[in-house]
């Protein structure tokens, strides 16, 4: 650890955390993001991603940082860079920084005195690669909510979907708030963002159903098979889905209102439509 700590807020390292914190636009420009806490930056590091600055909150350190670093360091950080355009990015022993400056870069509390600056992946359609016959995929289409998407993707984790595409985002996958929610989710589930147009024809090609979520002429979602390879299909809240969804799925499914209300969260419309796939697949399989 270095005996040298960060006092300032105003000095350089700490403000470009806290605008990559901020701003989506650094993030895709640089292609890296923030992972804050203990639990989170083990699961970015146990899926493969690359953490290039590591912050500890300094002057009275927790026992997660005494067991967290010794454990972890030596595989965290990414081999040194060199070039003069890499400034920000030449890993270097864990950084020190005072209580008050950790306060500033940190966008959440609770975080056990960690953060991680990261390297994006590429999150690509062509990337997406299933290992069963019938792999369970999470379509997403204009979700704006992070925290809505975030916590979509710990569902999925939790339920085993082989992956989640995002279309036509209006947010990004690192965004912080995203990060917090999936509880790490965001890193383990493979994840694509395309456009509906391109998510539509590699489905179809894939030879994958699309069951969009919808409440006109549509099934109780109980009545359909899922059990064979599926695209669960979901649109947002305010809106539903765009109308070349409903041309493009096979059929179009619907969870039952029986209150006054005519819409769930997203988030929770897509678990209970996720773990029904589950059900089936675990109550009868396929031969």
């Amino acid at each position: 650890m270095e005996e040298n700590i960060i006092s300032s807020p105003q000095n350089a390292r700490v403000k470009h955390v806290v605008a990559l914190q901020q701003k989506s636009s650094l993030r895709r420009e640089e292609g890296l993001f923030v992972v804050e806490g203990q639990r989170e930056i083990e699961h970015c590091i146990a899926c493969g991603y690359e953490v290039v600055e590591l912050y500890v909150r300094g002057n009275g350190g927790t026992e997660a940082q005494d067991y967290f670093l010794p454990q972890v360091y030596s595989r965290t950080i990414a081999p040194p860079r060199h070039r003069a355009t890499d400034k920000f990015r030449t890993p270097a022993p864990p950084i020190q920084v005072t209580p008050q400056v950790y306060e500033k870069m940190a966008y959440r509390e609770s975080t056990e005195g960690l953060i991680a600056v990261v390297r994006a992946k590429e999150h690509r359609l062509e990337n997406l690669q299933f290992n069963k016959p019938n792999p369970l995929i999470v379509v997403l289409e204009r979700v704006e909510k992070p925290g809505n998407l975030g916590a979509i993707l710990r569902t999925a984790e939790a339920a085993g979907a082989d992956a989640v595409i995002v279309c036509d985002p209006l947010t990004d996958l690192y965004n912080p708030n995203l990060i917090r929610a999936s509880i790490g989710g965001v890193f383990c589930v493979p994840t694509a963002v395309c456009t509906s147009k391109d998510c539509i024809a590699f489905l179809k090609a894939q030879g994958i159903r699309i069951l969009t979520a919808q409440l006109q002429d549509s099934y109780e979602y109980y009545d359909y098979d899922m059990r064979q390879a599926t695209a669960i299909v979901m649109g947002t809240e305010s809106t539903g889905l765009t109308p070349q969804w409903r041309e493009a799925a096979d059929a179009h499914i619907r969870i039952p209102m029986l209150g006054r209300l005519d819409s769930l969260n997203v988030s929770v419309s897509a678990a209970i439509l996720m773990y029904e796939a589950v059900r089936q697949r675990r109550t009868c399989p396929l031969s």
